[in-house]
């Protein structure tokens, strides 16, 4: 490790896996009460279930985005993070206001709109500890070196603070409110967010292939140009059936189209960039974790995505496990295995240890990323029967969800499997082997 203020990003990785945890925890007793519906509903509400689910999801993706910048700002700008005590104090004001999120959400209280539940007073100190964070990393990257990867990777985080300003518009229209509320949903997890796993996978390939910079930047200017062409007006396939104009439509169907065309330029990009360097890393499972995100981000955001987007095929499968097999793959591969490509690879420096517990990591990706294929068929599956009996047929809802209780019970077995790794993963991450203490520091890999 070359600067000491990344040391800052120990506190966002091990909050991010603690999140992480609690987020599959919930994932998996959510998975449970499908197939048990009175198990929890006296104490613990389905909804309020989900909830914490789906935002624990987001929030420690974002912490996991903060401390992959605290990380490799300093490495790419050659200069030491502008102020390490305003990360430390980011980081304990997040966690305290996700804690605080969730308490409201047992207890009722929440905006009850998808993905933006938190109350006005949390959405207020989210967008300080945002301010906070934008000042600490621009400062690092004003006073020091400007890079491709650094660049991207500020403009996306900019726009992830600007664009959750969208979610203080509430208007009572329900048309209206979709409409901005897909402004932070898509805009987020389609546009800018893809920009940060094309930096963060720009960075992992510079140091671990020993590819020139100049060729990886040449790339990733390429993915950042496709991404913005296509995740803008791709917006469109969540306008179809809202109540907008009928050119949504049309734009909907061109542009979701080419939504592929980056997820699949990111792949290519990844095992090129491996094949060129010819380049044996001693950090195996962060290599694997960052192939691994490429592939899993094209089949599940990409081939997954198009599935469903056309508005002929979307007019019936919106809404039904269809849209769930998409949401679990596509969040798994692009930004779930980009946060474990990144920490896999910089915990080993920041601890001042050589890469550890590999093959427990590796087999974590293995059942995990299994685990959570089976689980996208079986949604996939579900999603084609709910959509035929449901949507076609006109059968009645509750008397679909009898027929496709099958799949939900092995929706359960899956998440079970996605625990069981993701254990495997946390361990290898956060516990090193006693032989690892007494190893010396490894040297940091010339770009």
């Amino acid at each position: 490790m070359k600067y000491q203020s990344q040391k800052v990003a120990l506190y966002y990785i091990y909050g991010a896996l603690a999140l992480f945890a609690a987020q599959i925890l919930f994932g998996v007793v959510a998975g449970t009460v499908y197939v048990l519906p009175n198990l929890f509903s006296e104490i613990l509400p389905f909804n309020v279930i989900r909830m914490i689910h789906t935002n624990a999801l987001i929030v420690w993706l974002l912490m996991g985005y903060f401390g992959a910048a605290y990380y490799l700002l300093p490495e790419e700008c050659e200069t030491e993070i502008h102020s390490p005590k305003l990360a430390i104090i980011q980081f304990w004001l997040f966690l305290i206001a996700a804690g605080a999120a969730v308490v409201g959400y047992i207890f009722g209280i929440h905006e009850g709109r998808e993905f933006l539940e938190q109350p006005l007073p949390i959405k207020v100190g989210i967008v300080v500890v945002a301010l906070m964070f934008l000042y600490n990393t621009t400062m690092t990257l004003l006073k020091g070196r400007k890079t491709a990867v650094s660049n991207v990777l500020m403009v996306a985080l900019w726009f992830v603070a600007l664009l959750f300003l969208f979610a203080f518009y509430n208007p009572s229209n329900l048309a209206v409110d979709k409409m901005y509320w897909w402004y932070v949903v898509h805009l987020w997890v389609e546009g800018v967010w893809e920009l940060i796993m094309a930096s963060i996978l720009a960075f992992l390939m510079i140091k671990m292939t020993g590819v020139d910079r100049e060729v990886v930047e040449k790339w990733l200017y390429v993915m950042v140009s496709l991404t913005l062409f296509t995740g803008i007006l791709g917006t469109g396939h969540h306008y179809y059936w809202i109540g907008t104009p009928g050119y949504w439509q049309w734009i909907g169907n061109v542009f979701s189209t080419l939504e592929v065309v980056p997820f699949f330029a990111m792949v290519v990009f990844c095992f090129y960039m491996v094949w060129k360097g010819g380049r044996d890393h001693p950090n195996k499972s962060a290599l694997l974790w960052s192939l691994g995100c490429s592939v899993m981000a094209f089949f599940g955001a990409g081939v997954w995505g198009f599935m469903h987007t056309l508005s002929s095929i979307n007019y019936y499968t919106h809404g039904t496990q269809v849209t769930a097999a998409h949401g679990h793959l596509a969040f798994y591969g692009a930004y779930v295995m980009l946060n474990l490509a990144i920490f896999t690879y910089a915990l080993p420096y920041l601890r001042g240890r050589e890469p550890y517990n590999q093959q427990l990591n590796m087999w974590g990706f293995w059942i995990t990323t299994s685990g959570m294929a089976f689980m996208t068929f079986t949604l996939t599956f579900a999603g084609v029967v709910q959509t035929h009996l449901q949507r076609v047929l006109g059968m009645n809802y509750m008397d679909v969800q009898d027929q496709v209780a099958l799949f939900y019970w092995m929706r359960l077995g899956s998440g079970i499997a996605v625990l069981i790794g993701v254990t495997f993963i946390i361990w290898a991450l956060v516990v090193p082997p006693r032989a690892a203490s007494v190893r010396a520091k490894i040297s940091q890999p010339a770009e």
